[in-house]
């Protein structure tokens, strides 16, 4: 009987769903057959995180829960993927007996072979970084015809001193920018209503043989595919160009909705951070934002409880916020993390400070959100349709080129993949009510 049937699971941001779908093509060309569920699968991955402790424990504990797996089918292959393989390397396989093999972000052409060599018993470990490795010539394995997620670019050149990703995926290199256009021409083609275009920090973005930065690359696919939806992420405030806010403004496909992270709203921590910018430079590129985007979004990340992070300066992240006013946040505890430079610097703010200062960002945030979306009452948003609420089978959602999710009621001439208006009617601290118009 064929052993072909592969089943990844995805773990972290969405880099990791844009590796996996790179993996799937792979496997498919070789003819392994990629199915959603884990329980008739010949090999499992997990494609992996690192970014913060929990991330790494939750793949522990799968990786327990995957030995009942293993009990019930002997030749079972687990693998692990991604940054998790490529930061511990020979230590998955020591101590996790189950894992057969350990392949790193750049090895995934290897995957394959891995696999045959781990049908005749052989442990495998795959992780070189490359300098060059950017999988341009694999077309991603998708399932979803609605939103997808582009590779325009790996790895990372900032080195901010809590941040494992330069040391798990390497330094930065792009995509050329035409192979990217022709994907997303592609995509439109087959259907697909919004892009999302992926880099550690796409404004760093640069096709060398062409001359094309990321403000020009995306021009370059607004024009090229004008009934889709553009989005792209993330953003880094020191490379965050006029040049880019002045294209966003220009085209009526690219979504209003930057993700800028800020981490801190204190200097000396930026500084410590090693982020490159002040508190003034990101408060100028945000007043720049609102200038020319007014009816844009903003997002950003935030660390709480930074190695030698005074109250003070927990009072100033408190500050920024209050006077960005963000849409929405993506909220940490700080988590020391192994080769990175603030490894060294002792982690000396206990867990309770931690906590405090974590849960007071994080119930700011939502009042933030709360008053933020109570303005969008009476408004009139164009969605895309995704599909069924959540909660209500009677109800579906949608969402804003803001990126906010929007929930109606359901009605027989509406599908999967339509634009629609609605009318703004209610709202949460995360969720928008509406009625077709």
């Amino acid at each position: 009987m064929t052993k072909n049937k592969v089943y990844i699971e995805t773990y972290g941001c969405q880099m990791n769903l844009s590796d996996s779908e790179i993996v799937s093509s792979i496997l498919e060309k070789s003819g392994y057959q990629i199915i959603h569920d884990a329980t008739n699968a010949d090999v499992i991955f997990l494609n992996t995180c690192s970014v913060r402790d929990n991330a790494e424990n939750k793949i522990k504990e799968r990786l327990k829960h995957l030995r009942r797996n293993k009990k019930d089918n002997k030749e079972l292959v687990v693998g692990i993927l991604g940054c998790m393989a490529e930061r511990l390397r020979q230590k998955l396989i020591d101590e996790q007996e189950i894992v057969s093999m350990v392949v790193g972000p750049d090895e995934y052409r290897k995957v394959p072979q891995l696999i045959d060599k781990a049908y005749k018993g052989e442990k495998g470990i795959a992780v070189k970084l490359s300098r060059v490795e950017t999988y341009d010539d694999i077309e991603p394995l998708r399932t979803d015809g609605l939103s997808a997620w582009v590779s325009i670019m790996r790895g990372c050149d900032k080195f901010c001193t809590y941040c494992v990703v330069p040391f798990t995926r390497g330094r930065e290199r792009s995509r050329r920018a035409n192979s990217i256009v022709n994907e997303i021409i592609k995509l439109s083609e087959s259907g697909f209503k919004e892009v999302t275009l992926l880099g550690q920090n796409v404004n760093s973005y640069k096709d060398m043989e062409a001359n094309i930065d990321f403000p020009a690359l995306l021009a370059a696919v607004s024009d090229a595919v004008p009934d889709m939806r553009i989005r792209y992420t993330t953003s880094h405030p020191y490379d965050m160009s006029d040049r880019l806010i002045e294209t966003m403004a220009k085209y009526d496909n690219i979504c209003n909705y930057i993700h800028l992270p800020v981490q801190s709203g204190a200097d000396r921590i930026l500084k410590l951070m090693n982020r490159d910018y002040t508190v003034e430079h990101y408060l100028e590129r945000i007043a720049k934002i609102k200038e020319l985007l007014p009816n844009a979004s903003i997002s950003t990340d935030i660390i709480s409880g930074f190695p030698g992070e005074t109250d003070e300066e927990h009072q100033l992240t408190l500050a920024l916020m209050r006077q960005v006013k963000y849409d929405g946040a993506f909220m940490f505890k700080y988590s020391p993390r192994e080769n990175t430079k603030v490894w060294d610097m002792p982690d000396d703010i206990d867990e309770k400070t931690k906590t405090k200062r974590l849960n007071e960002i994080i119930e700011l945030q939502h009042q933030i959100s709360r008053q933020l979306n109570e303005n969008e009452l009476g408004r009139i948003h164009r969605i895309l349709v995704e599909g069924e609420s959540k909660k209500k089978k009677t109800e579906w959602q949608g969402r804003t080129d803001t990126n906010k999710v929007v929930i109606f009621t359901h009605t027989e001439d509406v599908k999967i993949g339509d634009f629609i208006n609605v009318k703004i009617t209610g709202s949460t601290s995360a969720t928008l009510f509406g009625t077709r118009v």
